[in-house]
């Protein structure tokens, strides 16, 4: 069709003209659909247009994921330049009301008696509502674990006790133990230099020697452990999710998972006309690497909560797929006392991605 601002020829789904910018006849809003050509503008662009409707778009100083106000679909800067995101998807708005959001806070805060009023004792500083970025990075760890077997190291303790018992029991002799003697190893020693006979084993150097021996054998040695050592692996499928913004990094999950199986692809008409959607200034490959960094301490901290005494970890992970999820986030922020008390809530699911400041 022609544009009627400047008469330019333009795609007949175009809602504003390429050229100029002026807005079509064509108001109806869509689906974010791909296009064929992945690449849409070189870097360092200020603007560009919306490679399913034509729409201007205009990136701010930063910015690296961009979505289209208008159609819905979503752009990211590369190493080739601006390309449409070619798998997008969102979450459905679920928990919409104030009213639902404090049925799922009070209940946090209020926990306990001694914080029974906290809630209602506390002022609200933030309560609001926007679609989140996340890159959605397909993660697969292999974490091997050398760790100390604690079962056979408290069998090996109570043995080395009773033993130690025998051995010290045996030399005797000491102060106060009889024989008239200053101590069993003043004694020892004497025997060993040929000054008298003893019938203790254990006595003087050589029975040191004999000690250090016999606990070589049972593993514990002088360097400890060897015989107690155990190898364990842990393999773990992710689907982590990294906030695609650098100012709500301290907002990004560590062990959360949305529900990925209620997502759907991404489409504007779906969403609130009053619910802001945030652009991203991450990139993909950023996202992959912090994922894989993410995904190694997560592994670690799993492997400490399962044994107390490692000696050795090792995590190999592979980095798949990437997709980009739309999310709806309530920011709840409240003062109490001087305390800052924040909790981000998913309004999908209802569940806490995080919370800070809680007692």
């Amino acid at each position: 069709m022609i544009c009627q601002n400047c008469g330019a020829q333009i795609p007949d789904d175009s809602a504003f003209c390429p050229k100029c910018g002026a807005k079509t006849t064509l108001t109806t809003p869509k689906a974010a659909v791909a296009s064929a050509s992945p690449v849409v503008a070189p870097s360092g662009v200020t603007s560009l247009n919306c490679p399913s409707c034509g729409a201007p778009l205009a990136p701010k100083f930063g910015e690296m994921v961009i979505t289209c106000e208008y159609c819905g679909a979503t752009v990211t800067l590369g190493t080739q330049g601006w390309t449409n995101i070619q798998k997008q998807t969102m979450l459905l708005l679920k928990v919409a009301t104030v009213d639902q959001v404090n049925s799922i806070i009070t209940p946090m805060m209020d926990k306990g008696l001694l914080h029974r009023h906290l809630h209602e004792d506390s002022k609200q500083e933030e309560m609001s509502l926007t679609y989140v970025p996340y890159w959605i990075v397909s993660v697969s760890a292999r974490t091997t674990i050398t760790a100390t077997d604690e079962t056979a190291q408290v069998a090996q303790t109570a043995t080395t006790a009773a033993l130690m018992g025998v051995i010290f029991g045996g030399m005797g002799g000491g102060y106060g133990g009889g024989g008239g003697r200053r101590g069993g190893g003043m004694g020892g020693r004497r025997a060993f230099e040929g000054e008298f006979g003893v019938s203790n084993p254990f006595a003087g150097i050589l029975g040191l020697k004999r000690i250090r021996i016999m606990f070589m054998g049972m593993g514990m040695g002088y360097g400890g452990g060897g015989g107690m050592r155990k190898t364990d692996q842990m393999d773990a499928n992710y689907n982590f999710p990294v906030i695609a913004l650098k100012a709500l990094t301290d907002y990004q999950p560590r062990d959360y998972q949305f529900n990925l199986e209620g997502r759907e692809l991404f489409d504007i008409s779906k969403l609130p006309k009053n619910v802001r959607i945030l652009n991203g200034d991450i990139s993909e490959d950023v996202a992959k690497s912090q994922a894989k960094t993410l995904v190694d301490q997560l592994q670690s901290q799993k492997a400490h909560a399962k044994y107390h005494m490692i000696q050795a970890i090792n995590t190999e992970s592979d980095v798949g797929d990437v997709e980009l999820l739309h999310v709806p986030v309530w920011f709840a922020k409240y003062d109490h006392k001087g305390n800052k008390i924040v909790l981000v809530i998913d309004a999908n699911s209802g569940n806490v991605i995080n919370s800070f400041g809680l007692p």
